[in-house]
């Protein structure tokens, strides 16, 4: 089975922007969080980095597009 060096990329890409992902989510909720909830400074935390995740992945989507294979 041949996987191009596209996929391949796309699929690394993907898997590192969703480890950093979990990783801020994880960090974020453990922090900010009390009794299992999150307190009102974690939640606008964790707003922000489901913002940074999505700005993230529309610059990966950006590189991936730009690159010659």
């Amino acid at each position: 089975m041949d996987i191009e060096r596209e996929t391949v990329m796309q699929i690394l890409l993907s898997l590192v922007a969703v480890g950093i992902f979990i990783a801020a989510a994880v960090f974020v909720s453990t922090n900010y969080g009390t009794n299992g909830n999150l307190n009102a400074q974690g939640g606008q935390f964790l707003v922000g980095v489901i913002g940074l995740f999505v700005a993230l992945m529309v610059a990966a989507g950006l590189y991936l597009e730009r690159q010659e294979y």
